[in-house]
């Protein structure tokens, strides 16, 4: 007899932010196969990370832990595969789990995935053109484009697994990851078209001292490998600012065009098998990431372009079509839900919540209005980002720049004056005005520091010592 239970398919791309995808509204592109997925079920417009960079987001997915828990808290770092994790519990409940494409959490016999009975994962960063893999443990090259070869191994074993158990698969895309390389068919894509600059695009960061020190800038900080031709001779500031925000933006929108028509392919075999209803399909990335926005590229800052995951999830069974929640979930509620809809208990070590209420249409009484985020990696290079921790409401952001490495791996040694930010996210939704010291907020900084306070405890975090 068949098992009845859904069938999970996590789909995450590296470095994808909302703001590129149509069903979010975005300006600059258009992805018809992640729209498939809102609208046939639930957009979250609130999701959010608690640390804006790869490993650390992907070890709390996985293990839905903060990262001070489960020890990934840079990328230097890497997460021991004897951690509990969600697909090591469905895999124990009699789940048929993979895992394909990007890894990033370590290599070598204590760090390849475990609690799965197929994986297959690029080693470190992995190259967007034949790539080599690690299938098993066995590393082999596979010809082609990334983008579709991790589509072409996820189908692989779908069409091999046990028809009668459920599954769970997390299909994993490097793209649009930095250096942005996309393939043949989207190469010149966008070429007669002049892609919107953001709003904040010429950004001050007058009052920010981190956002000032950082090396991200669309203007100055691309190299070669980035841009990929020399800059043209003969260009003002404004103008060759203009050109490289077109070089770097168009090719990240290739390499989403690649994911979305991937994307589709996967959804085009759940139908065609009878599948599609009983599967919660899910489609995220592991944080944001500036397009542009404050004139950068790349993520790790608390500011909502790299805060802000896209989350996308449709359930048949259980999700209502076209549906939009603007309620707070976070990474660390991934696990949860999984093991929710799975009929697995959660253990009582995971420090998230199951959202499934709120899939269903129901927010339960205290859900979650505010988030606690904590960036590790202090002026790491090449992007030299201050250390940071800060805590964000439906209306307001507070932000802590302690700027100390902590002794984290991969953290440099080069503190820099602690300061705070505070942002109305009412009356400043781009966070160009810092107005900690504003005498209007006053309670409201009470408040904020309070509910940061309050949020550090119940993770199990410690505050760093603070100035005024």
């Amino acid at each position: 007899m068949s098992d009845s239970r859904p069938n999970i398919l996590f789909i995450m791309s590296d470095d994808h932010a909302a703001h590129a995808m149509s069903c979010y509204g975005s300006r600059i592109n258009r992805t018809p196969n992640l729209d498939r997925i809102a609208a046939g079920g639930m957009r979250f417009d609130n999701c959010f990370c608690t640390n804006s960079i790869c490993t650390p987001s992907r070890a709390t997915i996985l293990a839905g832990t903060y990262n001070h828990v489960n020890g990934v808290t840079t990328l230097k770092t890497r997460m021991d595969n004897r951690l509990l994790t969600f697909p090591k519990l469905l895999q124990g409940a009699g789940y048929q789990t993979a895992i394909v494409g990007k890894w990033h959490l370590g290599q070598g016999e204590a760090h390849w995935p475990t609690g799965f009975d197929y994986w297959n994962v690029l080693p470190g960063q992995g190259l967007y053109h034949d790539p080599v893999m690690v299938e098993m443990g066995e590393e082999k090259t596979f010809p082609g484009y990334t983008t579709d070869i991790t589509t072409d191994c996820s189908l692989k074993w779908l069409r091999e697994r046990d028809p009668g158990k459920p599954f769970c698969l997390l299909c994993h895309h490097k793209a649009p990851h930095r250096h942005w390389e996309p393939d043949e068919k989207h190469a010149t894509m966008y070429e007669d078209v002049e892609i919107p600059e953001p709003e904040s695009f010429n950004d001050s960061y007058e009052g920010r001292p981190a956002a000032e020190d950082a090396l991200m800038r669309v203007a100055r900080d691309f190299n070669e490998r980035d841009l990929k031709v020399p800059v043209p001779e003969g260009l003002t500031p404004e103008e060759e600012k203009s050109w490289k925000y077109q070089r770097y933006i168009k090719d990240y929108l290739r390499c989403v065009a690649s994911v979305d028509d991937n994307v589709g392919r996967l959804l085009d075999y759940l139908e065609a098998e009878g599948l599609a209803d009983n599967t919660i399909v899910i489609y995220t990335s592991d944080q944001g990431f500036f397009l542009g926005d404050h004139g950068w590229y790349d993520k790790r800052f608390m500011y909502e372009e790299s805060l802000r995951m896209p989350f996308v999830v449709c359930f048949p069974k259980a999700i209502r079509p076209e549906s939009v929640n603007t309620d707070m979930i976070l990474n660390v509620d991934f696990a949860p839900t999984f093991l929710d809809y799975a009929g697995v208990e959660v253990p009582e070590s995971f420090q998230g919540t199951s959202f499934r209420p709120l899939l269903e249409g129901r927010t339960p009484a205290g859900w979650q209005d505010s988030m606690y985020y904590r960036y590790w990696m202090h002026r790491d290079r090449p992007h030299g980002v201050w250390a940071h921790y800060g805590v964000r409401t439906r209306t307001h952001k507070l932000i802590y720049y302690y700027g100390e490495a902590c002794g984290q791996e991969g953290a440099n040694d080069e503190p820099r004056p602690p300061y705070w930010e505070l942002y109305d996210l009412e009356k400043d939704p781009l966070e160009l005005k810092n107005v900690y010291g504003d005498a209007e907020y006053a309670g409201t900084i009470v408040e904020l520091k309070a509910e940061l306070r309050r949020l550090q405890q119940q993770v199990g975090d410690e505050a760093m010592p603070e100035v005024d």
